[in-house]
C-alpha cells in the first residue's frame, strides 16, 4: 500500500494525501449551492481552492451535475476571438461530462455537433444556447464549476464570456429560462476586481461591478482543531511519539492556518528533517526542536509563495514603504478597501484585517518580510550589521547564546554609530538597527518573530527561539518613568507566560541624565537585564 503524505503542489486526494477534514465547508457550501447562488471563492495562491472545489463536486453528485471545469487548460491563443474561446469551452465542457458519464445524453450529442460544424462560426451566442438547451434536458440541476478564472483576465473575449454568463443566469428569475442551478468560480482575483486592457495605449480600468455574485465570507484557513485531526491520522499510520495537540497549537501560531504553509512543514519534518543532524528518526523530527528546525527551513527556502508576495511588493510600492511602516515602527494601519495596497495585499494573502486594523497574515510571512527588509541593498551594508558579522562569533558558547553578551555590545555600537542622532532618527530606526544586528547572530540556527499583540510605536517584543532555548527582548522607546516602570511589570507578566526567569530589555531612552550600559534589576521573581541606549 502506497504510503500517505502531505502534499503542496496541485490536488489533494484522501486516498494519497493527509488532509484536514471538509465536511464543514462542504456542508456550507452545499446550502449556498440548493439556494441557487452564483459565487465567488476568492483566495491567495496555494489556499487550497481547486481541493475544496474538487471535494465540493464529489459532494454534489447525487443531487447536482456538476461541471468542474480549469481555464488553465483552455491556452493564450484561445482567447483570439469567441469562435475559438467558445469551441475550446465546449471541448473541455465535454470532458468533464464525458468523465461524468454523461457523454451519450442527447443535448450531449447536440454540443458535440456544433463543435464538430466548421462551416459557421461558434460564437459566445451560439454557446450559450446550446448550454441552455443542455440544462433544459438535464434530469437533474447542472452546477458549472470554473477554477483559475482569473487565468485570461486581460482579454475581452473572457470579459464578454462573463457578461453573458450572468446575463443568461438572471434569465431564470425575470423568463424562467432553464439555465445553470448555480455557479461557483474560483481563482485568486475577485471577478469585480478582474482589470482588463481596452486598448494597448490605454491604462487598466476596472470592471463594472458584478452584483449577482453573493458574498462568500467562509474560513479557508486551518483551524488548530483542524491540523490536529490531520496530524492524528498520521500518527496513527506513522506512530512518532508526538504531542499532537501541541505540535498543532505550534504549527497554528506560526502559519495562522494558511494551508500551504501548514502543509509545507508538516512535509519538511516527515521527510526532510528525519535522517539530518539531531533529528535521526520521525520522532525526533516531530518535537519542539524539530518544529522549529522546519520554520527556519521554510523561512529561507524559495518557493512560488514567497516568490509571489516579493512581486506585488516591487509591484506596488506604496504597499512595500507600508508594510515596512507596520513591521518596524509599529504603525496601525487602518483598513480601507478602497486603496489599492491594502486591497492587493488583503487579496494576495499576506495581510489580513483583524477589526479595523490590517496585519500581516501569519508569523511565517512577517519573518520573511523582515528578512526581506532587512537585507535590502539599503541596509545589508549598514555599519551596524558589519559591526554584528565582526563580533558575531563570541556570542554562542557551547552551542549556547549570550543574550547578556549581544545587549552589550549593541549598546557599545549604538552609542558610536548613532549616539548623537535625534530622538525622530532613534524613534523610527532604532529597532530596525537592532533586528539589523541581531540577525546575523542568529541566522540559521535560530527564529525570531515580533509578538503582535505588542507592537505599537512605545513597544515592540521580540520572540528568539535558538537551539530549543527562548529568549524574550522588549524594545521600548522612552515615554517617561512611570510608562517604562509599567512596561517592566508587563514584561514579567509576558515572562509567566513564557515560563521563563529572566527576561531583556532594549531601551531606546533620550532622557539627557539617562546613564547608558546593562544593568540587572528584579521585579518580583524574575530577573530584568535591561540595555539603555
Amino acid at each position: 500500500m502506497m504510503r500517505k503524505e502531505f502534499n503542496i503542489t496541485g490536488l489533494c486526494i484522501p486516498r494519497k494525501h493527509y488532509m484536514v477534514n471538509l465536511n464543514n465547508r462542504l456542508k456550507q457550501m452545499k446550502r449556498m449551492v440548493d439556494k441557487g447562488n452564483y459565487f465567488v471563492i476568492s483566495r491567495a495562491r496555494q489556499y487550497g481552492k481547486t481541493t475544496t472545489l474538487a471535494a465540493l463536486a464529489e459532494y454534489l453528485k447525487d443531487e447536482y451535475i456538476t461541471v468542474f471545469m480549469d481555464f488553465q487548460t483552455i491556452g493564450n491563443e484561445m482567447y483570439e476571438n469567441e469562435d475559438s474561446f467558445s469551441r475550446a469551452f465546449i471541448t473541455c465542457f465535454l470532458d468533464e461530462l464525458f468523465l461524468l458519464h454523461l457523454s451519450e445524453e442527447e443535448s450531449v450529442k447536440e454540443l458535440k455537433q456544433m463543435l464538430e460544424d466548421q462551416s459557421r462560426p461558434f460564437y459566445l451566442m451560439n454557446l450559450f444556447r446550446c448550454l441552455i438547451s443542455l440544462c433544459e434536458q438535464s434530469e437533474r440541476p447542472v452546477v458549472l464549476m470554473i477554477d483559475e478564472i482569473d487565468t485570461a483576465q486581460n482579454n475581452q473575449v473572457f470579459l464578454d464570456f462573463l457578461s453573458q454568463l450572468r446575463n443568461y443566469y438572471l434569465r431564470r428569475e425575470r423568463k424562467g429560462t432553464a439555465t445553470f442551478h448555480s455557479v461557483i468560480l474560483a481563482g485568486v482575483y475577485d471577478v469585480k476586481n478582474l482589470k482588463r486592457k481596452l486598448r494597448a495605449d490605454e491604462e487598466h480600468k476596472m470592471n463594472s461591478p458584478w452584483n449577482i455574485a453573493v458574498n462568500f465570507d467562509m474560513d479557508m484557513s486551518f483551524s488548530a482543531d483542524e491540523i490536529a485531526c490531520m496530524l492524528r491520522e498520521y500518527e496513527a499510520d506513522e506512530h512518532t511519539g508526538m504531542n499532537v495537540e501541541e505540535m498543532a497549537g505550534l504549527i497554528y501560531n506560526e502559519t495562522s492556518g494558511y494551508p500551504f504553509l501548514v502543509c509545507r512543514l508538516c512535509k519538511i519534518m516527515d521527510e526532510e528533517l528525519p535522517g539530518q543532524a539531531g533529528f535521526g528518526t520521525r520522532s525526533a523530527a516531530w518535537s519542539k526542536e524539530g518544529f522549529l528546525a522546519a520554520v527556519r527551513s521554510l523561512i529561507l527556502e524559495k518557493n512560488t509563495l514567497f516568490d509571489s508576495l516579493n512581486h506585488k511588493l516591487e509591484e506596488y510600492p506604496e504597499l512595500e514603504r507600508v508594510i515596512s511602516r507596520v513591521l518596524f515602527n509599529g504603525e496601525k494601519v487602518i483598513y480601507n478597501p478602497d486603496l489599492e495596497e491594502i486591497d492587493i495585499a488583503i487579496m494576495f494573502g499576506f495581510a489580513k484585517r483583524e477589526g479595523a486594523v490590517v496585519v500581516i497574515a501569519n508569523r511565517i510571512f512577517e519573518t520573511r518580510l523582515y528578512n526581506r527588509f532587512l537585507t535590502s541593498e539599503e541596509w545589508k551594508e549598514s555599519s551596524i550589521t558589519q559591526a554584528s558579522f565582526q563580533d558575531k562569533n563570541g556570542f554562542v558558547v557551547d552551542g549556547h547564546l549570550k543574550m547578556r553578551n549581544i545587549l552589550e555590545k549593541f549598546v557599545v555600537h549604538f552609542q558610536e554609530l548613532y549616539g548623537e542622532k535625534d530622538k525622530k532618527f532613534v524613534e523610527e530606526y532604532g529597532r530596525r538597527f537592532f533586528l539589523l544586528y541581531l540577525r546575523p547572530i542568529i541566522n540559521g540556527a535560530g527564529n525570531y518573530y515580533i509578538e503582535a499583540q505588542t507592537r505599537d510605536k512605545k513597544r515592540t517584543d521580540v520572540i528568539i527561539d535558538y537551539h530549543g532555548e527562548q529568549f524574550v527582548i522588549e524594545m521600548k522607546v522612552w515615554h517617561g518613568k512611570e510608562y517604562h516602570e509599567r512596561g517592566e511589570a508587563q514584561l514579567a507578566e509576558y515572562l509567566d507566560f513564557y515560563h521563563k526567569q529572566t527576561g531583556y530589555l532594549l531601551s531606546f531612552n533620550f532622557n539627557k541624565k539617562k546613564e547608558t550600559g546593562v544593568f540587572d534589576r528584579m521585579i518580583g521573581d524574575n530577573r530584568i537585564i535591561e540595555a539603555v541606549v
